[in-house]
């Protein structure tokens, strides 16, 4: 009888194409995988990868095997999981990937209440400016915008992600405020070059109305990261769009300052990802279910609005 981490090693192997990223899914090393794998194949008289130096492929009898045994597999582990659930408490690493500043600005604050909840739990959280893989890293879960739905993937949205023009009182003093998108050309800006296209990212902005307008900041200063950007602002170095959550404390406190508050770019959804199972890990799903909590008892979706009270701060200029 082959043992459930033998057979594990080897559908997440398969699933992941290679020893290295099955062993960040299973908190295993490599080399423990890849043995668990090699057990296997002795057992069972066959081999069921051909190995390179650089991709790990099914054979044959290693795409019927998985065929066979994938969904069992699942099934098996959906039982064990369920069986012990009920006993003891949710623990374990709890892996999960952050966008930076909405991370360390909204999230992290939440660690003293969760892990009081539940202090068997072992927070390991990477901060980066990224859609992280969840099934191939290994991660928990994520909180973010821009992710790909990958097979296994499901997400659930948080709040609005939209951008809002900002800038600094020490910037804004003596020029003469935009009364409309287009006004923003005649202003310094601080844009972000996107990881993705390698170019700097402009925004098309609406209305309550539904009326749109291509923005055209002039790129004065091009930064990667939104924290950058929202420092440079600050710094008195020109207009900004950021987000809402990116900006809120700074414009609460009338460090940053709001234009076109009846404008916003829609940059869809600040989202809770996580791996889909029949039944998810107590750990995983304890963190999601007070994420959720504190999203709908503070209301954040709302704040996090653009359309909130015509923005987060009450001396919006215009």
């Amino acid at each position: 009888m082959e043992t459930l981490a033998n057979l594990e090693s080897f559908v997440r192997s398969a699933e992941a194409g290679s020893f290295s990223a099955a062993a960040r899914r299973l908190a295993l090393t490599p080399a423990a995988v890849s043995r668990n794998v090699a057990m296997l194949e002795r057992n069972l008289g066959v081999r069921l990868f051909q190995r390179s130096t650089r991709k790990l492929t099914l054979t044959e009898a290693g795409e019927r095997f998985l065929a066979a045994i994938g969904g069992n597999l699942d099934a098996l582990q959906a039982a064990i999981a369920g069986t012990s659930a009920g006993e003891g408490e949710p623990a374990g690493v709890l892996k999960v990937s952050l966008a930076p500043t909405f991370g360390m600005t909204h999230v992290l604050p939440l660690l003293p209440a969760f892990l009081a909840r539940y202090p068997a739990i072992r927070p390991e959280w990477h901060f980066e400016n990224r859609p992280a893989d969840l099934i191939a890293e290994g991660y928990d879960a994520a909180i973010g915008g821009g992710f790909e739905l990958a097979p296994g993937v499901v997400s659930r949205t948080l709040a609005p992600a939209h951008m809002v023009a900002v800038a600094s009182p020490a910037y804004l003093d003596g020029r003469p405020l935009p009364q409309h998108p287009a006004g923003l050309a005649a202003l310094d800006g601080i844009v972000l070059r996107s990881v993705r296209t390698g170019r700097p990212r402009h925004w098309t902005m609406r209305d309550a109305e539904g009326t749109e307008v291509a923005t055209a900041l002039q790129e004065r200063i091009v930064v990667n990261d939104p924290a950058a950007m929202r420092e440079a602002a600050l710094l008195g170095l020109g207009v900004a769009l950021l987000s809402v959550p990116d900006a809120s404390p700074w414009l609460e406190h009338g460090e940053l300052v709001r234009l076109l508050p009846r404008w916003y770019g829609d940059a869809g959804a600040i989202s809770l990802y996580y791996p889909t199972r029949t039944l998810l890990p107590a750990k995983t799903r304890v963190f999601i279910d007070f994420v959720v909590e504190v999203f709908h008892r503070e209301g954040l979706a709302e704040r996090f609005s653009a359309r909130y009270g015509q923005g987060p701060n009450a001396g919006l200029r215009r």
